[in-house]
């Protein structure tokens, strides 16, 4: 190889490969943007989306009161609250501070314009976000959590014991969108080399969805937790990001040779 085309293989670490990104709308759309930015082909394919939440009333009397700073902070633990807050048009006025749980929220909070105030320095999970939130705020603070139907409700009970007003408040249902057939059948056969693993939720539609994935294929967890969901999920993780966000996610990836369809030289 000359240096030209070293030098040109060092911008565009990922000339050649595939990659599936499994959310779209503002997110999808960013990530997408930065794996073309490093040569590669996105393959956009959201493998989860929110159903509306059992309790509309009560997410939208929330969601008032947010607008109307009834809260002192509000605490985002998935990229999917922030579709509800996209969805409903939500208003978050400048006197309440906007929490997120990892930089895959922050980066969708950031998509669709609005700002982000603090993300855990280290452990990004409810409990770290509790954690961080607590020493940093030792008087009472009114605090809105939105979570998921299904999420336990730990940032929560954390706040709460930490002496903060806090108001849970269930967002949404996370339900699986099926993939085309086309995508099905590139990555069973291995024309899509990466796939991007952003939360267990995504880990289980991956699961569930490809159930034959090539030993070849590169599955990227965003960080450690993730990981975990998705092993816990039966999902076999190749790569895990050392920083958890998209840009450590796509370094992650480009550690990895480009691997082959195992029909890409079929005759």
């Amino acid at each position: 190889m000359n240096s030209d085309a070293r030098a040109a293989a060092a911008v565009k670490p990922l000339k050649g490969w595939r990659v599936l990104v499994p959310r779209g709308g503002p997110w999808g759309d960013s990530v997408a943007a930065t794996l073309r930015g490093q040569g590669a082909t996105p393959v956009i394919a959201p493998l989860i989306n929110f159903a509306p939440s059992t309790d509309q009333e009560t997410l939208e009397t929330a969601l008032a009161d947010l607008a109307a700073g009834a809260f002192d902070w509000v605490t985002l633990t998935s990229a999917t609250t922030v579709d509800v807050l996209y969805a409903y048009r939500a208003v978050i006025p400048a006197s309440t501070r906007v929490a997120a749980v990892g930089e895959t929220t922050a980066t969708a909070l950031s998509a669709v314009g609005y700002r982000v105030d603090l993300v855990p320095d280290e452990d990004n999970s409810a409990a770290g976000m509790a954690a961080q939130m607590i020493a940093l705020e030792p008087e009472p603070r009114r605090i809105l959590t939105l979570r998921s139907e299904v999420a336990k409700p730990v940032l929560t009970r954390e706040l709460s014991h930490a002496g903060h007003d806090v108001r849970s408040v269930v967002a949404y249902r996370t339900v699986g969108v099926p993939v085309t057939e086309r995508i099905a059948h590139d990555v069973a056969t291995g024309r899509i080399n990466a796939i991007l693993v952003t939360s267990g939720s995504v880990a289980e539609q991956v699961r569930l969805q490809f159930p034959a994935i090539p030993d070849s294929t590169v599955v990227a967890a965003i960080g450690p937790r993730t990981a975990k969901d998705a092993r816990r999920a039966g999902l076999g993780v190749t790569a895990v990001a050392r920083e958890q966000t998209v840009d450590g996610l796509i370094a992650a990836v480009s550690t990895f040779p480009l691997p082959h369809a195992s029909d890409e030289f079929a005759v």
